[in-house]
């Protein structure tokens, strides 16, 4: 059997995994090459690293990409982010459809699993959407951030600068060509705006903005309504980002400069947390935080973004429909209900599997890391030591959220090669790696007699 016909049935899960893995690769040997690199050389570890973690969107990173790479390894780590944060199969359908190529079956059941929850006939015109909404949104957002680095760079260099920390934040991948990522323009009116608008934008779902763009302009005369799972995201959205900077204003007051205004207290804790929801920039020194904000930020991480975007985690949606599990036990109710819609008992079955599942990687890969422990990192880079340390790195990898205690660089060959896979579980999904392993099947098991036991 040929490699062709073997991917032709393939499940989509695993043309999902295959697709992204085949990009790291090309990556990583395009990385290698002495022309990416100022030092002529890099690491074969190290450029494993990088390009996982452009195609997966995280920003984690062992060498400083400003520093480190050539304009042309720059271009190729741009590239790499701007297909992993759309999805390999998105370009390669959307090629098929422009030069007139047909779609094969399976691709099109890979964009049902990335886009939708529900089977639907304009998954091509979702498609198409994502495509120009993701373009139309790097370039208004490059145009904004060239404003402002207009002012301190030459034409070229400020223009080069601002498209490529757009597209790195519309795709949540948190690359930066400055070592210390935003800090210094973390009092920035308009780099902090345009930055969140394009980290939140890319962080919401592509589904849930074609659902907007239907219920703006709807196509016929009849009222449209928005989806469930549309209303679930935005609301959870504005819960998470409010609450977390309300929480990291009132955890931070003190460490925050007693010299800085108003406007800077609310533009540090609204940068930092929306970053955590995938985009991995940060506007102050993540290691200087107190454990407590750590913990907030590791939460958030954990969560991440929203099904079918540009970040991972295990979803805002998750968070929503374990939310409305317990208080639909609390009240004693046998069915979830979120906005007047009773929600099948599959999906809230899955998201607390999903839950579950994640919990044990993120233990199982900590466990690792504190294995490939080096000699003296006990006391740790940072408050809470060695191990808060690795247990934010492994969150934020997960979630590809690409935000760092300092770390990363000090990670050895096993520490890196753990974190690489969780970069790819995190952006590829855990149930996606289920369907691969398990199989997609549903079978009802054996049935034996009940038999209760005692918890709590």
């Amino acid at each position: 059997m040929t490699i062709r016909s073997r991917l032709l049935k393939a499940h989509p899960a695993t043309l999902v995994l295959a697709s992204f893995l085949l990009a790291i690769a090309v990556g990583m040997l395009l990385l290698k090459l002495p022309v990416s690199t100022k030092a002529g050389h890099i690491m074969w570890v190290d450029a494993l690293f990088t390009a996982t973690s452009a195609v997966c969107v995280t920003g984690l990173v062992v060498v400083d990409t400003g520093t480190c790479f050539t304009g042309f390894g720059q271009a190729v780590i741009l590239i790499l982010i701007q297909i992993g944060g759309l999805g390999v199969m998105t370009f390669s359908v959307a090629l098929f459809r422009l030069i007139g190529r047909s779609v094969s079956f399976r691709q099109r059941l890979a964009m049902q699993d990335l886009f939708s929850h529900t089977p639907r006939e304009d998954i091509f015109k979702l498609v198409r959407a994502t495509l120009v909404f993701t373009l139309s949104a790097e370039m208004i957002g490059a145009a904004l951030l060239y404003l402002h680095w207009s002012r301190e760079l030459s034409f070229f260099a400020a223009l080069y600068t601002a498209l490529f920390h757009s597209i790195s934040a519309f795709c949540n991948a948190g690359f930066s060509l400055f070592s210390d990522s935003m800090t210094r323009y973390s009092d920035d009116l308009l780099l902090n705006m345009t930055m969140c608008a394009l980290i939140v934008a890319g962080g919401i779902g592509f589904p849930v903005l074609y659902d907007l763009q239907s219920w703006v302009r709807p196509r016929r005369k009849q009222r449209f309504r928005l989806l469930v799972q549309t209303k679930t995201v935005l609301l959870t959205t504005l819960f998470l980002i409010t609450g977390g900077a309300l929480m990291f204003a009132f955890l931070e007051y003190r460490s925050l400069p007693t010299t800085s205004s108003f406007l800077h207290r609310f533009l540090v804790s609204l940068f930092q947390s929306i970053t955590c929801r995938t985009a991995g920039f940060n506007t102050i020194d993540i290691a200087s935080l107190s454990e407590a904000t750590l913990a907030l930020m590791i939460f958030l991480m954990f969560f991440g973004a929203s099904p079918g975007s540009c970040g991972g985690g295990v979803k805002t949606t998750t968070l929503a429909l374990i939310a409305a599990f317990t208080v639909s036990r609390v009240r004693r109710q046998r069915r979830v209900n979120m906005f007047k819609k009773s929600i099948p008992t599959e999906a809230v079955n899955r998201s607390i599997s999903l839950l579950l599942v994640s919990l044990g990687v993120i233990a199982l890969v900590l466990f690792m890391l504190l294995v490939g422990e080096p000699p003296g990192a006990s006391k740790g880079p940072a408050q809470g030591g060695y191990f808060l340390a690795c247990l934010f790195e492994t969150v934020s990898a997960f979630g590809t959220v690409g935000l760092s205690m300092g770390v990363t660089s000090a990670l050895g060959t096993w520490s890196k090669s753990w974190i690489v896979l969780m970069m790819i579980l995190g952006r590829v999904g855990v149930l996606t790696f289920s369907y691969i392993i398990v199989g997609a099947g549903v079978t009802n098991g054996i049935e034996y007699s009940e038999e209760s036991v005692m918890i709590g």
